[in-house]
């Protein structure tokens, strides 16, 4: 994973620049005062500062659909860009104006960065570790400020401090950002997919993965193309395909979904629990909204929060009784491995689509499609090989003729992905072939017959049973067109996924899962904004200052304005063990709970500032008191409450409208940011220090509870079952209003 891990490091550099350009006018400003006279004009200086924050606003409302529409590199190239032009106007500035300017265009490279690269990010990360790499931003972004803060506070100690030098050094990282960008930075293969470029996006994946099988992750992407439709959870129990399983839960054989394991003459079966329906498994213990506290707690929570609670200890579905289980879904030993992409059955947009002959024959229908070897209506689960679906009309499937274990259709967390294809009987008689798409998850520990996609109570097998239990998430496949089933009845039809790589649409946003995941994602962007991170840093100098750290320094000859930058350096500088503290552990207890652990720290910290700005006590008392105080409050914002609203709106999101979606959610942040920041001071005359973090606290309080009922554990789960959940979930809620 080490080609992803260097992507995402070298994306971040972004942030970097954008913690460094935080720090720099922080301490600039005080000399740019000086020599352009604004102590009369505040209304001028401020906006010096604040230009900044206006042009990543600005720039936030039209980013997400122009990174849908041209990719997300282009627009990591133009934000390094912007980045490097407005360090060199800035190192130029004759005069205030020019200075407002070059602030813009470097609010402007700020907002592509904080807004897409996370979403970069996302796209190109493992599942395994997409939390540690999406905590990377917020580490980078300290660094920078750490560093910007050392220089500033180094140039500070000079006569005459120069603030165009501190300004204009910013060009020379972003010239490097720039460099990166252009020659180290593949596009997102997600990205690729979506606009029928899967040449590019398989090359890519190899890169990033390491490894040249990227057969499942391939397909995933494909199915990652669909926004909404139709998701049912069902229940599988696998075993020996020569064994009967005597329970009337069980559907008979002729239900059977046949699986092919990876040594010759070995086979299973996945037989489904009947009586399923897009409610799932729930039906059999009542509905997930009663068992969710009282039905408050969103069942779309509870949901995810089973596929974790049940995890087999290896983390996938490799247990010790299917030690090759990712390779499974193979067909037989005599069809011959196509390793190479086709190339000619993938054409490109606006081209036809080719064909080997004339006729409306099975052998000669439009590429790409399951392979008439395959399309037999026995119900078997299809697997994909190396190309994605487009390479499957050979029968080039996951083995070799010589029984060689070739490849996986592992798509990360444990995680497995599938297709069946069923017999139906039409109204008219007439038998129709349909065609599934399957995400397969291993449920509980080998052996385990009760332990349900939610958790459910009831009886289990012998732990030596040769069962092993599997929740399925069903739906029709992203490139299933039933159009061409009325042409081709043989067997089901596949579009070319240029076809189906529509672009964004605001109709998809109205989507149901969509519109349930912009709730949480604009609801934890508010609630992080308004739960006062900006007056704690606006109080971090006063607080440390009355601390004795002032005295101290001015006792060695340090100036009032290099204290002052000196004490938001260590400030920062305390920071950064707290970030990777959370990037160990993003992806071990996962996002929901570090939110859920690391809020209640923040109300306590909140609370006792409130309670020595309104109790008498000593000086040296309320100094500690306070110190310690803000000190966690830094430490536990940026384990949780920091990087984690971004990462979530990074995850939750169908590839499709992800870069409009996530738009929203940047623009949201970005007005709450500017809210937050001026009515600051008039809070502060209005109801005091003790006032606002009471308001703060209480703020605090609400995003807590926000989290337990809204916020589901994403840890671990590939972007497209995510949004699969979230689909699933709305239609869930729905459902429950309904009844």
């Amino acid at each position: 994973m080490s080609g992803a891990v260097l992507v995402a490091v070298a994306a971040a550099i972004g942030n970097l620049l954008q913690g460094w350009d935080n720090a720099t006018i922080a301490g600039a400003v005080l000399y740019i005062k000086r020599e352009f006279s604004l102590e009369s004009e505040p209304t001028i200086e401020g906006l010096i500062v604040a230009m900044s924050l206006i042009g990543a606003t600005c720039i936030t409302t039209c980013s997400g659909g122009i990174s849908d529409w041209l990719g997300r590199r282009p627009m990591l190239i133009i934000s390094s860009v912007l980045y490097c032009v407005s360090g060199l106007v800035m190192l130029w500035s004759p005069n205030v104006y020019i200075l407002l300017l070059a602030r813009l265009l470097d609010g402007f490279g700020v907002g592509l960065a904080v807004t897409l690269v996370p979403v970069y990010i996302s796209e190109t990360a493992p599942p395994e570790i997409r939390g540690l790499l999406n905590t990377l931003p917020q580490f980078t972004g300290s660094i920078g400020m750490f560093f910007s803060y050392c220089m500033v506070f180094g140039m500070s100690l000079s006569e005459l401090p120069n603030w165009r030098l501190m300004l204009g050094v910013l060009s020379i990282p972003s010239l490097i950002y720039f460099i990166l960008t252009i020659f180290f930075l593949p596009e997102s293969p997600r990205w690729l997919v979506s606009k029928g470029r899967m040449s590019e996006a398989k090359k890519v994946l190899q890169r990033l993965r390491g490894r040249e099988d990227v057969a499942g992750e391939m397909a995933l992407l494909v199915e990652g193309l669909g926004v909404g439709g139709e998701t049912s959870i069902e229940e599988y129990i696998i075993g020996p395909a020569n064994e009967d399983i005597e329970d009337q839960d069980i559907s008979d054989d002729k239900d059977q979904i046949k699986l092919y394991g990876p040594e010759e003459g070995l086979s299973w079966v996945a037989r489904p629990v009947t009586g399923q329906s897009s409610l799932g498994i729930v039906s059999r213990h009542g509905s997930m909204a009663s068992q969710s506290a009282l039905g408050l707690v969103d069942p779309l929570v509870t949901l995810f929060g089973s596929v974790h609670e049940k995890v087999p200890e290896t983390g996938s579905m490799r247990s010790a009784l299917f030690p090759h289980f990712g390779s499974m879904f193979r067909v037989g030993g005599n069809q011959a491995r196509n390793e190479e992409w086709d190339d000619d059955i993938v054409p490109r947009e606006g081209e036809d689509y080719p064909s080997d002959g004339g006729g409306d024959s099975d052998d000669n229908l439009h590429s790409p499609l399951i392979s008439r070897q395959t399309t037999s209506l026995d119900k078997d689960i299809v697997p994909t090989n190396h190309g994605s679906l487009t390479s499957l009309r050979h029968g080039s499937l996951m083995q070799s003729t010589t029984g060689e274990q070739v490849g996986s259709m592992g798509i990360g967390g444990g995680w497995q992905i599938a297709w069946q294809l069923s017999e139906k009987v039409g109204p008219d008689g007439k038998k129709e072939g349909g065609f599934k798409r399957i995400y397969l998850h291993q449920e509980g520990v080998p052996g385990s017959r009760r332990g349900s996609l939610v958790s459910l109570p009831g009886n289990e097998a012998p732990v030596d049973s040769e069962y092993v239990q599997a929740a399925a998430l069903v739906s029709e496949p992203a490139l299933y067109a039933s159009e061409l089933m009325k042409q081709h009845p043989v067997g089901p039809a596949m579009v070319h996924p240029a076809e189906t790589a529509k672009g964004p649409s605001w109709k998809d946003i109205f989507e149901p899962g969509v519109k349930h995941a912009l709730v949480v994602g604009i609801g934890i962007q508010i609630l992080q904004q308004f739960s006062g991170i900006n007056g704690v840093l606006y109080y971090t100098p006063q607080i440390l200052e009355q601390a004795g750290v002032g005295v101290l320094l001015s006792n060695l000859g340090i100036s009032s304005s290099s204290a002052s930058l000196l004490i938001s350096g260590i400030t920062t500088l305390l920071m950064l063990p707290s970030i990777a503290v959370a990037m160990r552990l993003m992806d071990i207890a996962g996002r929901r709970s570090l939110l859920l652990s690391t809020l209640p720290v923040l109300i306590i910290s909140l609370l006792v500032l409130v309670i020595g700005s309104v109790v008498k006590m000593g000086n040296v008392v309320h100094a500690a008191i306070s110190t310690v105080s803000v000190v966690l409050y830094f430490c536990f914002f940026v384990m949780g409450f920091g990087p984690i609203p971004n990462i979530l709106c990074a995850e939750i999101f169908p590839t499709r409208v992800r870069g409009l979606c996530i738009a929203i959610c940047a623009l949201t942040f970005w007005i709450c940011d500017i809210i937050v920041t001026y009515s600051l001071p008039v809070l502060l005359k209005s109801v005091g220090l003790a006032g606002v973090f009471g308001m703060y606290a209480v703020v605090c309080v609400i995003s807590w509870v926000f989290v337990f009922l809204k916020v589901p554990e994403t840890k671990g789960m590939p972007l497209e079952v995510i949004t699969e959940f979230f689909s699933v979930g709305a239609k869930q809620v729905a459902a429950a209003k309904n009844n």
